[in-house]
């Protein structure tokens, strides 16, 4: 008999100590039981409740409203501002490379006086040293010596003042900003036409244009 309670009491001790380590697994994993999908088991009554109790007043919707409202303003708000800065950071971008090329192109230029003086050793070269003063005067009259001079009505170019611009690009893929270049495509023009600047200048004289 005290066999028998002995036997029956471990039993007992074993079943709790085994509920206590189900117990304590399930507390330490953080595992549970899965509840039901909130919409199982829910009747129409049910969810007409859940409805009417969410039903809201008009003032409280009317607060919401306008908090959407002004959170969709302040968003446009932040739009503009940042395509603002960014046409402002463009603009600044553009006008930085712009100045940053003039001071480049003001560095690379050569002077009137540098382009003259390729003119003249030039117009040596071609046997018309005796007609340097009328080539001279008559490029001065043209473009001031300038390689980048554009007749705004016209659109000639460079010293020579070719028309139309491109012209000058037979003596040279560099014709835009090259003196040489366009000093050697004037004096070509003026071989072809005039044979030599003398005679150029003069026409010039008579016609305002060479």
């Amino acid at each position: 008999m005290l066999t028998s309670n002995v036997t029956i009491t471990l039993v007992g001790l074993s079943a709790v100590a085994g509920a206590v380590v189900l117990v304590d697994l399930e507390e330490l994993t953080g595992e549970r039981s899965k509840p039901p999908h909130a919409a199982e088991g829910l009747s129409a009554n049910d969810m007409l409740a859940m409805l009417t109790t969410s039903d809201m007043d008009a003032v409280s919707a009317d607060a919401i409203a306008m908090a959407k409202k002004r959170a969709y303003e302040q968003h446009q708000r932040d739009l503009k501002a940042l395509k603002e800065k960014a046409e402002r950071d463009a603009k600044a971008r553009a006008k930085l490379k712009a100045q940053q090329e003039r001071e480049r192109l003001a560095r690379s230029n050569p002077t009137a006086g540098q382009n003259k003086a390729y003119g003249k050793k030039m117009n040596e070269l071609k046997g018309w040293a005796r007609c340097w003063p009328s080539l001279e005067t008559l490029w001065t009259r043209e473009s001031s010596w300038n390689e980048r001079a554009v007749n705004p009505s016209s659109g000639a170019y460079g010293i020579p003042q070719a028309l139309p611009a491109s012209k000058l690009a037979s003596a040279g893929s560099d014709w835009r900003t090259s003196s040489p270049t366009q000093i050697a495509w004037g004096l070509g023009y003026i071989k072809a036409r005039y044979k030599d600047p003398c005679r150029a200048w003069a026409f010039w004289q008579s016609h305002h244009w060479y």
